[in-house]
């Protein structure tokens, strides 16, 4: 972008310095380590204020996050994480750090339920850096302007073209919650709810519909992240369509576009689960007015605006998305999605979510992969649906809890505009 960044936060005391962890990514490092560049070549700086690692997006579940609170002051994470977090009182919640005028302030401007998906138990825990949700990503120059706005679309397009589904990881639970959450029958939101399903006809025909286009995908695309999806997209013409993955700025192309996610029907809302990340600050942090400064900087709709997209990052801001530079600069990624992700969809955050979602994904992973029975008997047709909805029941009555949100989907319409009335 030709536009000039704004000046760096003013870090001129010095001595100060924090560790902190991020994703392994350009969108989760670039803006990130080059914001600490500019705090060490401040006037009368001798060190960076911030000294950033970073980890693959599989770390947390690997490493718990009271571990890694006690090695690092500051963390980049994504908001389900935050019930183990809160369990093992690994942060300090943000209101006691911040003046309430500038969380309002990035409340207020945050895209879609960026924000509210670190608040939790009454706190704010979290600063929205990155947003980002399941989008559909499109090579439009192999469908000639085909695109499909509703699941029946995706459905024909899979009988004439590569259509795959993001299955890998956690991604095949993540569809199957979207799914259901543009269905208007959204997953439940903590074990001691009862069921995981709000409506299991519906949990079932979302099965069904993700079985038959999972079954016509490349089997080359079955293993591989949103990451390695695109990059399939990119670099080849094996894959044409994805209905569902998560959005990189870094992927956008002339050719490789990003746009809203498919409706369950024309007139349901967009269905998507967010994802993005937020900075959360550890308990073992002692905060001084030099850290929080640079937080509230890289907040700063300026910053959002110039400063993150110029170093591969997603902004997390909703003016950031609508703005005329910012689109020009990403093909329109953000103009093409943006909708998606006001309507998106925020998962369960409680002590034992994460394990769960893995073992789901797993669950569905197989049975969507799996052979379709040839029998013309509708029961015998429908068993590896109803087998797996209970196991997936079963593995959500076992998980635990910490607590729930109040809300699970972002209530907000945005406008033409991108300012929520």
């Amino acid at each position: 972008m030709s536009e000039s960044s704004p000046s760096s936060p003013d870090t001129s005391t010095g001595g100060a310095r924090y560790r902190g962890l991020t994703w392994d990514h350009p969108r989760g490092r670039n803006a990130l380590e080059a914001a600490a560049a500019l705090t060490a070549a401040a006037p009368g700086s001798r060190q960076a204020l911030i000294e950033w690692d970073a980890h693959p997006l599989e770390g947390f579940e690997s490493a718990p996050i009271a571990e890694l609170a006690e090695r690092y002051d500051l963390i980049v994470l994504d908001h389900p994480h935050l019930g183990e977090a809160l369990a093992s009182d690994s942060f300090v919640p943000l209101e006691e750090i911040f003046d309430a005028a500038l969380l309002d302030r990035v409340a207020a401007d945050a895209i879609g339920p960026s924000f509210t998906s670190y608040s939790l138990q009454g706190s704010q825990w979290a600063l929205p850096l990155d947003a980002a949700t399941q989008v559909s990503a499109t090579r439009a120059d192999l469908l000639a302007g085909e695109i499909p706005t509703t699941w029946d679309d995706v459905l024909a397009l899979s009988e004439r073209t590569s259509v795959a589904l993001s299955l890998a990881g956690p991604h095949a639970f993540l569809t199957f919650a979207s799914v259901l959450a543009g269905a208007g029958a959204p997953l439940a939101d903590a074990p001691d709810c009862g069921s995981l399903f709000s409506s299991r006809r519906l949990a079932r025909d979302a099965f069904e519909l993700l079985a038959t286009i999972a079954r016509r995908s490349p089997a080359a695309t079955h293993s591989e992240n949103p990451i390695a999806l695109l990059e399939r997209m990119s670099s080849t013409d094996s894959l044409a369509y994805v209905p569902l993955v998560y959005g990189y700025v870094t992927s956008s192309s002339p050719t490789l576009q990003f746009r809203d996610a498919p409706r369950w029907g024309t007139s349901a809302r967009l269905g998507s689960t967010i994802g993005g990340t937020g900075i959360a600050i550890s308990r073992r942090c002692r905060v001084t007015p030099e850290l929080t400064a640079h937080l509230a900087w890289l907040l700063d709709a300026e910053t959002q605006r110039t400063f993150i997209p110029d170093h591969d990052g997603q902004p997390g801001l909703r003016s950031a998305w609508h703005d005329d530079a910012v689109n020009e600069a990403s093909h329109d990624f953000y103009a093409n999605t943006a909708t998606t992700i006001e309507e998106s969809w925020v998962r369960p955050r409680y002590d034992g979510y994460i394990a769960f979602q893995t073992a789901a994904s797993a669950l569905l992973r197989d049975a969507l992969l799996g052979d379709a029975s040839s029998s013309t008997d509708a029961a015998a047709s429908s068993a590896p649906a109803e087998r797996c909805l209970d196991a997936l029941d079963a593995a959500f009555a076992a998980s635990t809890r910490i607590d729930a949100p109040a809300t699970r989907i972002h209530p907000a319409t945005p406008t033409t505009s991108g300012v929520t009335p």
